[in-house]
This record gives C-alpha cells, structure tokens and sequence, in this order.
C-alpha cells in the first residue's frame, strides 16, 4: 500500500461515499474524498433532509384547522416562506459541519472540488489538476433530476435541485412527474397554500406500491383541492408577463408561477473517465457492479444511487459500510435488498415494507388479505372524514406475513417497526399473539382477524 497515495479516494461525498470513508478509515486505510458542491451529499443538502422539513412545514396549516375541533382558539394565522428557507438552510449547514466533522475526526482528506479517474489507480482533480494515486478508488456520485431536454421551453422549469432555493413561494405550481418526489412536493405546496396541479404520464401516480395505497392517496390528495391529471405529459412551455404556460397533450394550457419536473433521476457516471477504462455502464448509464460492489475493473468500486440498485439513502449508507468491511476490515458481507421499508412523505403519509398484493399473488399465488380502513381518533374531533388504511399481506399458505402496508399519520414510523417483523418472518399468528397498544392506531396491525375477499372471492 505504501506505493499510493492513498489506500481509498472516494469520488463523492453523499451519504454512501461519507459512511464508506468513515468505516474504512476507521479498518486503518489513509482515505481522501473528492466533492465538488458540499459534503452531504443530495439527501442531505437537497433531498430527503431538507425536503421532510418542508413536510413538517406544510402539515402545519391542517393542524392549526385541526386545533379548533379541541377548543382552541387560535389568532389569524399566516405564513413566511423565507422564514422557513432561512430555517432549513441553517440546519442544513449545521448537518454539513457535522459530516466534516465526522469525516475529520476520521483523519479523511477532504478535496472540495471535482475529481475525475485517470487510470485504474489515479484521479484527477480538475480545479487543482493534481493527480493522485489510490490502490481502490469507489465511485459515490449518486444522480441528478432529469427534464426533457427536447421539450420546448424546458429552460423555464425547475427540478428538486432547484425547488429548495425559490426566493418566493408560488401562487400557483405544477408538478410533472408521478413518483416519491412528485407526490411529496405536491402535498407540500398545497398544505403551504399554493394551488396545485400534479400532471403524469401513466394511468395512475406511484407505479410499484400496493393499488390500495396509490387509491387511498390520489383520493386523499384529490379531496384537500390538488389536482391531478393523468395520461398527459407537457408539450410546450412558453414565459409570459403573467407566468408560465404550460401545453399539455390535448391542447389544455396551464399556468403557473412554477412549473416542477419531478420525472425521475439518472446516474451520475458520465465524464468521470469510466468509460475509457473499461468500467461497464448499463443502457442507462449506471456503473454495473457485482455483489461486492466492485466493478469490471477489480481496483474500482461503486456504491448507492450511481449504481441505479435501490435508490435509497439507506441502502447506499449500507452499500459503502458493506464495502469498506469486506475490503478494509477483513469482514465480508453483502447487502441484503429484501425487506427494505420505504415512506411517501405525502399527506397523508405512507409507510410499506414487503409484498405488494399483486407481487403477492404473483409470486405465491394463494394469499390471504387483511385490511382495515377507519377515522383516526384525532380526526374525529377535528371533524376530518378522511380515513386510515392499514393491510396485511400474508402468504396463504404459510400463514407468513409478507408486506405490510400503511397509509395515514406517522405511517413512516409504524413501518419501520413492522419491517422488523417481516424481516424476522413473523406469521399472522405472530401479530395476532401480540398484544395491541391501545388506544393507537397501529394496534389495529395486531387486531385484524376478518380476511378481505375480493369481489366474486368465496370465503374458505
């Protein structure tokens, strides 16, 4: 090792790269990390962090409506956007002197500037243009939000790179796009008092999760005034002294003081000299890697959302500590991607972890379904009809449980416990043995007993 620089020098400091410096430093490896916009990463700087902040934000305006169900009386009530920016930034400069202070701590050499491979076993740092040298080099550079580059008048939009730094709240937005980050920043705009337009190409908002939950919330999201148009996308998008006006397919113009492309993220594995050294990319431009997380050329390595695996924070911080492990520490281990619980920071929120139904039968065939849909006691006094939906999705035969699926208040935190369960193979036997917490929501997971038959299914 005494012939390179380094043992490790991780391109990008986001989550993944940030936990797999910290644990090989701590194995003894001499680790340099390269960022060239702030050390964080997307999750933290402009993703996840900053974004479940703006949620809180948001959820504020139907609990001050919900307060008078209890007996408060409260002043009129207004709200400052660059109050809550200035807010948000500060936490996140207090999370970013955290990470360095982590990565310090460490003993990790950071280079705050983009660096690029050179070789198998060199860098380059383009703002010094200093070559370095390193037995291993791990590729962490996560992705970027993509817009249609063809589309006319793309120049007006703005992605969630963008959204985090608007000087003014918008009167009127709208959100193309029908995923995780779609769905968010709609319920974010709107519970901040912004109309808002939610526009996707498919039938339906949120492909992948159980058709009970994307029901539930488009229903939901419906009913508090968000409008949601599916099956069409933007053809046109023109500047004009009162706004922007958006063509969509049918010829329905929309206008709007921001137009939001939240239409999916790509990898960010190009002009990084991969390509020169042999390092494989798949069609959609992500670093194809094994189950080590090494790549075609052994000395290279890539972990978390440059990979397009899981795209979760979570899952990178375990990739880069899995591969810090097994290459540094003397400790092989391999990721596990089954069981991982993931929420849609929506109003209301959803928590799932597991099967969906139609996974379920897919893959087991005969399952059995649970579920139950109710008013939370807080909405009753608020006088709020929308309704909580909790399922269980359990193998027929077995009798194991296979997904479970929440959507209401803290569904997030509800899930992450369950996941446990589900992860350890718990039965329905198992929750049906366990105690319920009562009065909660979430004791209605342990109280389920009536299986749900489908129209025309015939009870056993």
């Amino acid at each position: 090792m005494a012939d390179f620089e380094f043992d490790l020098f991780v391109i990008g400091a986001g989550s993944g790269g940030v936990r797999a410096a910290r644990i090989a430093a701590s194995h003894g490896a001499r680790v340099g990390i390269a960022e060239e916009y702030r050390v964080g990463g997307t999750c933290v700087i402009r993703g996840c962090v900053p974004k479940k902040l703006l949620v809180y934000a948001s959820r504020f305006s139907e609990e001050f409506h919900d307060a008078e169900g209890f007996g408060w009386t409260l002043p009129e009530r207004a709200f400052d956007w660059r109050s809550l920016i200035a807010a948000k930034d500060k936490e996140i400069s207090r999370l970013e002197a955290a990470y360095r202070a982590t990565l310090d701590k460490f003993k990790v050499t950071i280079f705050p500037e983009r660096a690029t491979c050179l070789s198998e076993n060199e860098v380059r740092l383009a703002a010094s243009g200093r070559t370095i040298s390193a037995k291993t080099i791990l590729i962490a550079t996560g992705g970027h939000p993509n817009v249609d580059r063809k589309l006319p008048g793309v120049e007006h939009v703005i992605t969630s790179n963008e959204v985090f730094h608007l000087k003014e709240l918008p009167r009127r937005i709208v959100i193309a796009g029908g995923g995780y980050i779609a769905t968010e920043f709609a319920c974010i705009f709107h519970g901040l008092g912004s109309d808002v337009t939610l526009i996707y190409r498919g039938e339906k908002i949120l492909r992948g999760f159980d058709e009970d939950l994307r029901d539930g919330l488009v229903a939901a999201m419906q009913a508090r005034g968000i409008r949601i148009i599916n099956e069409h996308v933007f053809t046109n998008i023109e500047k004009t002294p009162v706004g922007l006006v958006g063509t969509i397919t049918g010829g329905e113009k929309l206008e709007a003081d921001q137009i939001l492309f939240a239409i999916g993220r790509s990898p960010n594995a190009r002009n990084l000299g991969l390509e020169n050294l042999g390092v494989h990319l798949d069609t959609g431009g992500a670093i194809v890697v094994d189950n080590a997380s090494q790549t075609t050329v052994p000395s290279i390595y890539a972990v978390g959302d440059v990979t397009n695996r899981v795209n979760l924070t979570p899952v990178a911080i375990r990739e880069g500590h899995a591969f810090a492990d097994t290459v540094f520490g003397n400790k092989p281990w391999h990721v596990d991607y089954a069981t991982i619980p993931t929420a849609v920071f929506s109003s209301p929120e959803i928590g799932t972890v597991g099967f969906t139904e139609q996974e379920a039968r897919a893959q087991y065939g005969a399952v059995d379904i649970y579920k139950g849909s109710f008013r939370p006691m807080k909405a009753i006094l608020a006088g709020r009809e929308e309704r909580m939906l909790m399922k269980l999705v359990v193998e027929a035969t077995s009798r194991r449980v296979l997904g479970v699926h929440v959507l209401g208040p803290d569904a997030a935190e509800i899930v992450q416990m369950a996941a446990i369960a589900v992860r350890m193979g718990a039965t329905k036997a198992d929750f049906d043995e366990t105690m319920a917490l009562h009065p909660s929501a979430a004791e209605e997971l342990v109280t389920l007993r009536e299986k749900w038959l489908a129209p025309g299914e015939a009870a056993a």
